[in-house]
C-alpha cells in the first residue's frame, strides 16, 4: 500500500520551517533559509509530497502557493478553512494560523476534553478549547527572544543576552540576572496562567509546544504534555480534514 506524503509549512515571525509526514507519522522537521521559488521546489523534488498545507503569519512569497497548487493537493490555512473546531464569531480572520493549528492538534490528541494549548514562539500564545471543541480564545504574551531584545533596546546600558539554557535562580552578574529574569519569569507566568485555568475548569489538559518548550518544561510545576511538533500535527490534521 502506498502512503501519502504531506508537507506542512509553518511560516512564523522568526523562522520558516516545514515538516514531512508519511501518512500520519511525523518524519522530520526542516528549517528553510527563505521562501524563494528554488527553495520550495528543492523540498518538493526531494520528498515528492502528494499533499501540502501552508500556515503563514507573514507576508510570504505568493509564487509558492502557485507552485504548491501545481505539484500537490494544496491547502492554505486561513479563516475560511474547514476546521474540526468552532472559533469566535467576532473576527475569525484575526486568529493566527499557528493558533488554529495548535487548537486542532489539542482536540485531535485529547478529544472531548478541556484543553489549554500553549505555543512558545516569537510570542507566547495561550489557546483554550473547551470539551465541545469550541476555541474560546486565550491570551498573547511576550516570547523569550522578545523579552531579551526589549531589555536591551528599551534601556540605556543593559546588554543583549542570547539564549542560554544554563540559567540560575539567583544571577551573579548582569548576564545571568537577565537570564534568570527572562527564563524564570516565563516559567512562573506559564505556571500562574495554568493554575488560573485549573481553578476555572476541571479535567483540563495542558499542552506545550515550541522549541523553547523542551528547555522550559522541566522548570514548570504544572503537569503538561510537551511536544515541540504540535503545530505540525495540527496542520496535518487540518490538511486531512479538508481533503476527505
Amino acid at each position: 500500500m502506498m502512503y501519502t506524503t504531506t508537507i506542512c509549512f509553518d511560516f512564523g515571525n522568526t523562522r520558516l520551517k516545514c515538516a514531512v509526514f508519511n501518512k500520519e507519522k511525523f518524519v522530520q522537521e526542516i528549517i528553510l533559509p527563505n521562501d524563494d521559488e528554488h527553495t520550495i521546489k528543492t523540498i518538493l523534488d526531494e520528498y515528492k509530497p502528494t499533499h501540502s498545507i501552508l500556515s503563514s503569519v507573514i507576508e510570504h512569497n505568493p509564487v509558492i502557493e502557485k507552485i504548491l497548487t501545481e505539484r500537490t493537493v494544496f491547502h492554505l490555512l486561513n479563516h475560511n478553512t474547514k476546521l474540526p473546531i468552532t472559533t469566535p464569531v467576532g473576527k475569525p480572520e484575526t486568529i493566527g494560523a499557528d493558533r488554529l493549528a495548535l487548537a486542532v492538534a489539542a482536540i485531535t490528541l485529547f478529544p472531548q476534553q478541556h484543553n489549554l494549548a500553549i505555543g512558545l514562539g516569537t510570542c507566547i500564545t495561550y489557546n483554550f478549547i473547551n470539551k465541545y471543541h469550541a476555541f474560546i480564545g486565550g491570551s498573547i504574551s511576550l516570547g523569550m527572544e522578545m523579552r531579551f531584545k526589549a531589555l536591551h533596546t528599551l534601556t540605556a546600558k543593559l546588554p543583549y543576552v542570547k539564549v542560554d539554557e544554563n540559567f540560575p535562580l539567583i544571577g551573579y552578574d548582569t548576564k545571568t540576572n537577565i537570564l534568570s529574569g527572562v527564563w524564570w519569569g516565563m516559567a512562573k507566568e506559564i505556571d500562574g496562567i495554568i493554575q488560573a485555568y485549573h481553578h476555572k475548569y476541571d479535567n483540563l489538559n495542558v499542552l506545550l509546544s515550541g522549541g523553547d518548550g523542551v528547555l522550559l518544561a522541566p522548570h514548570l510545576e504544572s503537569k503538561i504534555f510537551a511536544d515541540p511538533h504540535l503545530i505540525y500535527k495540527g496542520l496535518y490534521a487540518i490538511s486531512e480534514y479538508n481533503n476527505r
